[in-house]
């Protein structure tokens, strides 16, 4: 009898019922759940996974997400109470793999999601926030194990080796008392810094009640306690020293630490003086509290169990389990430590992550310390730069260079302000309060009738906020004095009044201020551009600041400056070409062209809210507000001109500016860059002043085209970097020049391909666009898998592109497609002219090499003989496989055979991007497979006979005419050219 097949495995359908029933999921949020996943499977697991993860991988991160979505947004108004870590044990996933993920899958079906559950479902979902918490806790929980273990030994002193004895845990212990006092001390769970200072306490707890044996050092001639008194081994100041802490804070922590362990255990905190016990021998115990009973033998195990269990919580963290912090089930598998020792590297994409705001270095660097310590004989000491490091050292610069400034405005600040056509002083004094009220609120969400969220400042307490405000307009006056001082020395400047009346100016220099005091706390909510919303500024706004602030800022450390290095990429390359960004504000003025376009779509502005707009947001009482502008004076001042940032979080999954100076491209002068040339010279009130405004230093210039031409100058720079790296690693380096150009040209020319799109979006479609002119073996997909080792790279920046479309009634919509259809589409048409001078002025590498070879820039001879087309053609002997040519398209008919080789062909690969030889050779291979049937199709949707056949050569008679610009000829008067 013949062998029975082996049963088909369950559909995608049971497995994820039975996933469900396995994690106790109740009826209706199973039921919600599985309604997501029949409308999103063909999306998520029709289509082959871009990092190239298995089937199976890429189920399991499909079952996560669609059953987090089902129990985040509906379940917990049913009351389930399944949480996302024991979602993900359940699909067997690491925390890094699921949250790495998580974007790409939302944007495959963000309709579904949107239709769903409102277009307020990622913030509904957090997980952006969730993955910032995770990374700050990783972080966290990395610095306290390598500390505890410079300070602990695993196995005490006098126990021998190879003994059954177990020592006690006390870095479990130390870890959830931490996450005791975290849930009892509010500002805890807000920063890193908070968060390193709260260990450090617990360092100190351990240090004072472990018996001495388990310690890994002696008193006397210790490295780790090296600040000494006359009464002993000083511990607060010497943990100070080692971890970079405020020896202040450290000791209100302590005091915070004492009364959670009174309150949690039912103890009562002792003087260490009254306390003999050798622990305390040879240490200075001024100051210093220990409770009875805390971690001895008889008590230790009870104290731990009870700890223990609050790690369960109800509260937005509950989504993890926070004790497991301690293991490598969260820390990514690159981190991971090798031969028991902690490796304080962090992944590129989670400690991007965790930088969001607050993101300040890309990978792990070595810098001495400064000043060198006098122990170590004053030489440098190398510090390993890590998350943890950096906020500490940034947070030591803030705490001793701008906490100590005065909280007012200086002598000479307010001589300068008062030196303008009316003092300025006061209204300077009132618009920070306001300003900073908005951004750190000091009222209890309770009084403004709002709730706590992950990235709301609802979630600040009063303490923390009042903090966090006095540093912010401590460093925004500091700052403002020294702009000031300078602009008054300009000669073109015979006043400060514009500047300083231009509340634009204000909001982003106080804005600027408040980023990198949270970028200083390496804060996990007010993730930018939350900051932006809080102020009612754009991206296009904040661009404007960021070089003067760095440049007015010399103290400002190395860490802060790649900060806002890493912002002003972000708001370079996509956020200020948002719509309602208020840079179409001045588009719109500098280039009349562009004014329908941009009406078309609708990106203006909306009006930046006035003070008095703010204070009602907050619901804030101040007295003798400064001067609003009126209705009446909008038009002619720039006040109430530009729209509130779009609201939008930002994945802190971005690079930091590649800080070497690049050798830019000689390409032609244009205007963009003469003008610029000029603009570097002109005041800051010009870059500040409204769009209409003549410009002040003179000229027939007005403003609008000054800060236009200082923003194209910043693009080009910017996209000159990532066209030599990305030239480099697709190994045609010579190409750069012309990429290069053919970019500037489409900024300066076709300005409109940039609008609600991202710069390497152009960057790509430029490089493969002059591949395909100059006859280069490049295919997307290489260039693709290059950009991918980029480290700005994101998957929706070629997955996601923006496209404008009408409906049938004339309402503009919008839909996203990949980055060929967008090349074809879009892009192709719209920079025709700039290939077709590449076509006259370019020449083949081959040309270079042989002399006699064809004219410059003529197509290359058909091997191919012109051979009718038989329809339909079976291709296959033993298989029922048929090819025909597609119709003959309306934008066939268009393009000539010169221009058919400048376009993309889906068929490039039965993967995306791929060569035509490797396409045909894949599909023989697939035909000549007996085995399993692999149910993928090929999208020939876009490709015709006539366009695969441009990319092998000219085929059919193609023409081989030196006039470029004739293949661009319309057939008739009825089609339009392009423009």
């Amino acid at each position: 009898m013949a062998a029975q097949p082996p049963p088909a495995p369950p559909a995608v359908e049971v497995r994820f019922a039975d996933l469900c029933k396995e994690l106790g999921v109740g009826e209706g949020v199973a039921g919600e759940a599985a309604a997501l996943l029949d409308e999103a499977k063909g999306a998520l697991l029709g289509v082959p996974s871009v990092g190239g993860r298995s089937a199976k991988d890429a189920e399991r991160l499909c079952f996560a997400f669609v059953l987090y979505c089902a129990v985040k947004l509906k379940g917990r108004k049913e009351g389930s109470g399944i949480r996302l870590c024991e979602i993900l044990k359940g699909c067997k996933l690491k925390h890094d793999d699921f949250f790495k993920e998580m974007q790409q899958i939302g944007l495959k079906i963000e309709k579904i999601l949107e239709s769903r559950y409102g277009r307020d479902w990622e913030g509904q979902l957090e997980l952006k926030q969730l993955e910032s918490l995770v990374n700050l806790l990783a972080d966290a929980s990395r610095f306290y194990r390598k500390a505890y273990n410079e300070l602990f030994s695993s196995a005490s002193t006098d126990q021998e080796p190879g003994s059954a004895t177990n020592t006690p845990d006390y870095i479990l212990f130390g870890w959830n008392l931490f996450l005791m006092l975290r849930s009892r001390s509010s500002e805890l769970f807000k920063d890193l810094v908070s968060c390193i200072h709260g260990l450090v306490a617990v360092l100190a707890i351990l240090l004072i009640h472990v018996p001495a044996k388990f310690r890994s050092f002696t008193i006397e001639g210790s490295s780790h306690l090296i600040k000494q008194t006359e009464k002993g081994v000083d511990i607060i100041a010497s943990l100070c020293h080692n971890y970079h802490t405020s020896e202040e804070c450290l000791k209100e922590m302590m005091d915070k630490s004492h009364k959670a362990i009174e309150d949690f255990f039912g103890m009562k905190a002792l003087s260490a003086l009254k306390c003999k016990t050798e622990n305390l021998d040879k240490i200075d115990t001024d100051g210093l509290m220990c409770f009875n009973g805390l971690i001895d033998e008889e008590n230790f195990q009870l104290n731990l169990e009870k700890l223990e269990k609050l790690c369960n919580s109800n509260s937005w963290e509950g989504e993890l389990d926070l004790k497991l912090f301690l293991s490598n089930d969260y820390i990514p598998s690159a981190e991971k430590s090798s031969g028991g020792s902690t490796n304080l590297g962090c992944s590129k994409r989670a400690f991007e992550t965790l930088a969001s705001p607050t993101k300040t270095i890309k990978n792990m660097l070595t810098v001495p310390c400064s000043p060198p310590s006098p122990v170590n004989g004053g030489s440098v000491k190398i510090v390993q730069m890590t998350p943890v490091t950096s906020a500490m050292t940034t947070a030591k610069w803030l705490r001793k260079v701008i906490s100590s400034l005065p909280e007012k405005p200086s002598s000479t600040l307010k001589q300068l302000l008062s030196s303008c056509d009316r003092d300025m002083t006061n209204d300077v004094t009132k618009r920070v309060s306001i300003v900073l009220e908005a951004i750190f609120p000091t009222k209890s969400a309770a009084d403004r009738g709002g709730s706590i969220g992950l990235n709301c400042a609802n979630a600040f307490d009063v303490p923390w906020a009042e903090a966090r405000k006095m540093e912010a307009s401590k460093l925004y006056y500091r700052v403002l004095e020294a702009i000031c001082r300078v602009e008054s020395q300009n000669n073109s400047v015979n006043n400060l009044t514009p500047l300083l009346s231009n509340e634009r100016f204000h909001r982003c220099l106080i804005a600027c201020s408040a980023e990198l005091v949270l970028a200083t706390h390496k804060t996990v909510i007010m993730m930018f551009p939350a900051v932006l919303e809080s102020t009612g500024l754009t991206a296009f706004d904040l661009s404007k600041i960021i070089e003067n602030f760095v440049r007015h800022e010399e103290t400002l450390p190395r860490e802060l400056k790649r900060h806002l290095n890493s912002l002003g990429e972000q708001l370079l390359e996509s956020m200020a070409w948002e719509k309602g960004s208020s840079l179409y504000n001045s588009l719109i003025v500098a280039r009349p062209s562009l004014a329908s376009e941009i009406n078309r779509l609708g990106l203006l502005a909306e009006p930046m809210p006035s003070l008095d707009e703010l204070v009602a947001r907050q619901n804030v009482l101040v007295e003798g507000l400064p001067a609003t502008p009126s209705k009446k004076r909008v038009a002619a001042s720039d006040d109430n001109t530009d729209p509130r940032s779009p609201k939008r979080l930002c994945n802190e999954s971005r690079n930091t500016v590649v800080e070497r100076n690049l050798q830019t491209p000689p390409p032609k002068q244009s205007h963009i860059v003469s003008a610029n040339l000029k603009a570097k010279f002109h005041p800051l009130q010009s870059t500040f002043a409204s769009p209409t405004v003549s410009n002040p230093v003179g000229g027939n210039d007005n403003c609008a085209d000054i800060t236009v031409q200082i923003f194209f100058s910043k693009i080009l720079k910017l996209a000159a970097i990532r066209i030599r790296n990305l030239c480099e690693r697709v190994q045609y380096v010579e190409q750069t020049e012309r990429v290069y150009n053919m970019f500037k040209q489409i900024l300066d020319q076709q300005t409109a391909l940039f609008f609600n799109r991202h710069i390497d979006q152009i960057i790509l479609c430029c490089l493969y666009g002059v591949a395909k002119v100059s006859q280069l073996e490049l295919s997307f997909r290489e260039i693709l898998n290059n950009y991918k080792r980029e480290p700005q790279c994101k998957p929706e920046v070629f997955l996601s592109i923006y496209v404008g479309t009408r409906n049938r009634n004339g309402i503009l919509g919008s839909h996203h497609v990949d980055i060929i259809t967008f090349y074809n589409e879009v892009f192709v048409p719209a920079a025709k002219p700039f290939l077709v001078s590449l076509i006259a002025s370019g020449t083949r590498p081959e040309d270079k090499k042989n002399p006699n070879s064809q004219i410059s820039g003529s197509p290359k001879p058909s091997p191919f003989p012109n051979l009718p087309d038989m329809s339909p053609k079976k291709v296959s002997s033993s298989h029922n496989v048929y090819v025909s040519p597609l119709r003959q398209t309306k934008m066939d008919l268009l393009l000539s055979p010169s221009s058919r080789s400048f376009y993309a062909c889906i068929g490039e690969g039965t993967h995306a991007y791929q060569s035509p030889s490797k396409d045909l050779a894949a599909i023989n291979s697939r035909l000549n497979y007996n085995g399993r049937r692999i149910n993928t199709r090929i999208n020939f949707d876009m490709v015709s006979d006539s366009v695969v056949a441009g990319s092998l050569g000219q085929p059919n008679g193609g023409s081989t005419s030196l006039d470029p610009a004739a293949a661009f000829r319309p057939p008739s008067k009825k089609i339009k050219p392009d423009t």
